[in-house]
């Protein structure tokens, strides 16, 4: 089961009781993309674990040179589990990855960023462990098409749920789609995805992901949640990973198609990923204080103050695409305003508030929630940022200022603009990142080097794709200019 506690021995007992035949080694690019190796077998032994497997890291995204292309994958035992949705019985196990001259972990593998994220807290002797839980929304969509030429440039989704369907003739068209704004959450028939997403939790359990609930989100067209317990920054990385895996694959077999993309229609709500974060040290929360406002510790209180001191430049990390930037924005409930609230949606920092009739409940379960990030970014490189950034406001003790407990959304004028805004690009973002980056290099956690990579890999394979092509609505707003 994904991330219990093993040794080589019993990961070579849980492929024997399983009768696997092929191991799959798997890891994420820099970006966040799964990739995979497969070997048969009969070549995991112990030495496998001690010595890796060779692989081409010039092919693989912001890895490296070709000149120096010849990487290890590491595989964990402790993230061993069966694939349940392959019909060849294949053990998946997760990896790090490490330069196989000098040994050491290779600085821009994201999963030993995160790694190194944890150590640096527990160093700091400010905490002991942390635990995060993303919520990942998604679309469920029936097709989607894209194309960009030189001379075309198009895409088209489509939902049976899509209330643009109302009036298509679907031999017979049933009706029951929910309108824009208006998919959180009505029952059955307008939720059409309940026992589809009643699957992916039940599978995603059955290896060792701890789902626990879900429901149709706010938008039109299949919009889905599926809620994943919290875990320690790596662990959750991990499950976050195999959660995506497993709904895309899941989708695909019934001739589905999910997306994590943050703003795929236009006019309704897109993909967020609030990234709920707490503090421990042994089992004390330290973000726990009964007579703290909305009982937060002032710990907790100088962590946020690093969140939203450093959230410009966490955005070209936690909110990584241009269509990151279609989401993040003012009108569909997007965490655009840098304050921080109990139970305030409109802020970018939310405290929960739902087990304070509890107080031993709450001294458990006593967070903050962290709205800008969505589903596109690399997990571990994301929770890796977030942690930096909050051990930055605890060590400086930033102060947050005051809570805005109001509806920031329906301010206006001088009052509004008091609250700081993310950026309103990835391009602004990346600026951010430049000029900002300090508290991330602390303690090797991240590198210079990574940090020019992702900065020079979005620039000019994202967001120059994106801003050199003549865009569909200019067309319609200037061809007859």
């Amino acid at each position: 089961m994904l991330n219990t506690k093993k040794n080589t021995k019993a990961v070579a007992a849980l492929a024997k009781k399983h009768g696997a035949k092929v191991v799959d080694f798997r890891f994420t690019d820099l970006l966040g993309t799964w990739q995979h190796y497969t070997l048969h077998i009969d070549q995991l032994d112990d030495g496998t674990f001690a010595s890796g497997v060779g692989f081409d890291g010039s092919s693989i995204r912001g890895f490296q040179a070709i000149h120096e292309s010849d990487m290890l994958l590491m595989p964990d035992p402790d993230t061993a589990f069966i694939d349940p949705l392959l019909q060849v019985p294949t053990l998946v196990l997760i990896c790090n990855i490490s330069d196989p001259l000098t040994r050491k972990f290779y600085s821009r593998d994201p999963r030993h960023v995160g790694q190194k994220a944890e150590d640096h807290l527990i160093k700091s002797g400010i905490a002991g462990s942390t635990l995060w839980g993303p919520e990942a929304e998604f679309f469920v969509f029936d097709s989607v098409r894209f194309e960009n030429n030189q001379n075309s440039c198009f895409y088209e989704i489509d939902s049976v749920e899509g209330i643009w369907n109302s009036g298509r003739d679907e031999s017979p068209n049933l009706g029951y789609k929910p309108r824009y704004k208006e998919g959180y959450f009505p029952c059955p028939p307008t939720d059409t995805l309940m026992d589809f997403r009643s699957e992916v939790l039940l599978k995603c359990r059955s290896i060792g992901i701890d789902c626990f609930l879900h429901h149709h989100e706010v938008a039109t067209a299949g919009q889905g949640e599926i809620g994943v317990g919290a875990r320690a920054l790596i662990a959750a990385g991990d499950q976050l990973i195999a959660y995506k895996y497993m709904i895309k694959n899941i989708a695909r077999a019934k001739n589905k198609t999910v997306t994590f993309m943050p703003k795929p229609i236009f006019g309704d709500n897109g993909n967020g990923m609030h990234t709920h974060q707490s503090l421990w040290k042994g089992s004390t929360n330290l973000f726990y204080d009964a007579k703290g406002y909305a009982g937060l510790s002032k710990l907790a209180l100088w962590y946020v103050g690093g969140l939203l001191k450093h959230a410009p430049a966490l955005c070209a990390i936690c909110s990584p695409t241009t269509n990151s930037y279609k989401r993040l924005v003012p009108g569909y409930e997007a965490p655009v305003n840098l304050a921080y609230s109990k139970r305030n949606r409109s802020a970018a920092v939310r405290i929960p508030t739902y087990t304070v009739s509890d107080p031993k409940v709450e001294a458990r379960t006593k967070r903050i929630e962290y709205r800008p990030p969505d589903p596109s970014c690399n997990p571990y490189l994301a929770f890796a940022a977030l942690l930096m950034a909050g051990i930055d406001g605890v060590q400086n003790r930033i102060d947050p200022g005051k809570p805005v407990d109001r509806d920031i959304f329906e301010m206006h004028g001088g009052e509004l603009a008091r609250i700081p805004q993310v950026p309103g690009s990835i391009e602004e973002a990346l600026t951010h990142l430049e000029k900002d980056s300090a508290f991330l290099l602390k303690g090797g956690v991240f590198t210079e080097d990574l940090l020019e990579m992702w900065i020079s890999h979005k620039r000019k394979k994202e967001a120059d794709f994106v801003r050199l092509r003549p865009h569909p609505a200019e067309f319609h707003l200037y061809y007859d200019c």
